[in-house]
């Protein structure tokens, strides 16, 4: 059974959270895609509104997370001798590596929380950054989303499932426990025998 969620309160959850881990909150902005999928494939939400949500709040959240290593880290970075060391030696990194880390990062929950204040801090140049920010939010948002609605029934349905075989299990075991009881008269082993 799912959650009743109000339509308007869906979207805003998805697009606080996605937002938010975008711009490098420990917050569950792909667990909201997740649920606000789910939800759809039951009718619940609107499968392109969810998308829609959080492919712009995950753009959004980037450039908050590009402004803040920018500007915040770049200048905490600098502050220690070995800090600066570190930043000198993946700025090179960066420039090589820094459109695949921003596009890829999407996909791995490290770099989705950090890959933004990476591409601040080593100075990747902003057009650049917004690009493949704008390219990996719309391809994360469509391919999570995506699959997370095509498996909402199959897994609700395997859930529920699961749920009536594992209560029809328990059960069985619970009859199975009292028949050998009676059968081999031994109420040691009997759990009605120990509350009497």
């Amino acid at each position: 059974m799912l959650v009743d969620v109000p339509s308007g309160l869906g979207y805003a959850a998805i697009f606080l959270l996605a937002g938010g881990e975008s711009a490098g909150l420990p917050v569950p902005g792909e667990t909201s895609l997740i649920a606000g999928a789910v939800l759809a494939a039951h009718g619940r939400l609107s499968l392109p509104l969810v998308l829609a949500a959080a492919a712009g709040a995950a753009v959004l959240g980037d450039n908050l997370g590009y402004l803040i290593g920018h500007r915040g880290v770049r200048r905490l970075l600098l502050r220690g001798r070995r800090r600066a060391r570190l930043l000198a030696r993946s700025e090179p990194l960066f420039a090589r590596y820094g459109s695949r880390a921003v596009f890829f990062g999407r996909w791995l929950p490290v770099l989705r929380v950090t890959a933004a204040w990476l591409a601040g801090a080593n100075r990747m140049p902003w057009r650049r950054f917004a690009l493949w920010n704008a390219l990996g939010g719309i391809a994360w948002a469509s391919s999570v989303g995506t699959a997370a609605y095509l498996l909402g029934t199959v897994a609700s349905h395997a859930i529920a499932a699961v749920g009536l075989a594992m209560t029809a299990l328990a059960v069985l075991g619970v009859l199975g426990q009292l028949l050998w009881c009676r059968l081999t008269r031994r109420p040691g082993l009997c759990l009605a025998a120990r509350g009497s």
